[in-house]
């Protein structure tokens, strides 16, 4: 049964940070990465990172201003978000992939409010 832990989220000011962490059980997967979707909208695309983390991709949106990045060894994703807006607003899933995408597996979510 995979399992997806995530942490880090919480309530902040504009201009704020915040860094979401995702444990993952079992088995390590290539691709690992963070969706979002805000009340109201579709699901989103965040950034997604590969096995080597010599890849990694982000939605225009959050470019220059959040980082993903993995540790291998404790099957863990994390999301440095800077800079936060308020339309940043959103639950952020973790989710994993066997292959290049993210998606196979999806975390239960945690909520990020960012106030202005």
């Amino acid at each position: 049964q995979v399992q997806l832990v995530e942490s880090g989220g919480g309530s902040v000011q504009a201009g704020g940070s915040l860094t979401l962490s995702c444990a993952a059980s079992g088995r390590t997967y290539n691709t690992m990465g963070w969706a979002r979707q805000a009340p109201g909208k579709e699901r989103e695309f965040v950034a997604a990172i590969t096995w080597s983390g010599g890849r990694t991709s982000y939605v225009d949106s959050v470019k220059g201003r959040f980082t993903i990045s993995r540790d291998n060894a404790k099957n863990t994703v994390y999301l440095q978000m800077n800079s936060l807006k308020p339309e940043d607003t959103a639950i952020y899933y973790c989710a994993v992939g066997r292959a290049t995408n993210i998606g196979d597996y999806w975390g239960q979510g945690t909520q990020v409010t960012v106030s202005s």
